[in-house]
């Protein structure tokens, strides 16, 4: 004869059994998520954002959790999402990578930046590295390498594209920081009036200031400057 089943003790049984079954699997699903790194990938090219972020997700590692096309978007998500780490590019509408950084850390963030840019320019990597940046590596980088980039500065790295770091060293600008301000403000074509009033400095000294300039950077006038100055990364 067949003892009757406790229909409880069934019942508990088969949950015992669904716990030890499925205990492994959660706990390695949640070890794998934990072992991921979170990224917000900016930049306003869609097809280089997209290619790139596909190009992170192959990495067993690391997964891309955010995607803006602008620095105020960036800086946006960046705040909401807190990523692991964020990858910017530098020209960007709105708000430059540059700026998205600096304002991240005016604003007590410490997620770790990468800037990744096609403009491997000296002046940009001195100001990126003002800004609270901790790593700088150009968009033509092996995927391989930008991944290590990413690990090595989530460690808390600084991470720097050898190339552009040595020619930092050997390029750096001539401009004073009031010559690079008067620079600036003649940038869209101003008269010495006009920049006089942006800068408050006297028309005599504008002058001044834009004749170094010119003498310093081995051009010929002022469009020529502003023309070098943007390309070193100097503006």
């Amino acid at each position: 004869m067949t003892a009757n089943k406790n229909p409880e003790t069934t019942g508990q049984a088969v949950s015992n059994r669904q716990t030890e079954e499925t205990e492994p699997a959660d706990a390695a699903a949640c070890e794998r998520r934990a072992g991921q790194l979170s990224a917000l990938l900016a930049d306003d090219q869609t097809l280089v954002r997209e290619a790139l972020a596909a190009l992170l997700e192959m990495e067993p590692d690391i997964t891309v959790v955010a995607q803006a096309k602008n620095g105020e978007e960036a800086l946006r998500l960046c705040q909401t999402t807190n990523p692991d780490i964020a990858l910017l590019d530098i020209e960007m509408p709105h708000l430059n990578g540059i700026a998205v950084a600096a304002a991240l850390r005016a604003s007590g963030s410490t997620t770790p930046i990468i800037i990744v840019t096609t403009f491997g320019r000296p002046g940009y990597l001195e100001k990126a590295l003002a800004a609270g940046v901790n790593g700088f590596v150009v968009k033509d980088s092996p995927a391989s390498e930008l991944a290590e980039a990413i690990r090595r500065v989530v460690r808390g790295e600084t991470v720097i594209d050898p190339e552009l770091a040595i020619s930092s060293l050997t390029h750096r600008s001539p401009l004073t920081e009031r010559e690079r301000e008067v620079l600036a403000a003649a940038a869209d074509g101003a008269s010495v009036r006009q920049i006089a009033q942006r800068v408050h400095l006297s028309q005599g000294t504008v002058r001044n200031h834009l004749s170094s300039i010119i003498h310093k950077l081995g051009v010929k006038n002022r469009s020529e400057a502003v023309y070098e100055a943007r390309e070193s990364g100097w503006l």
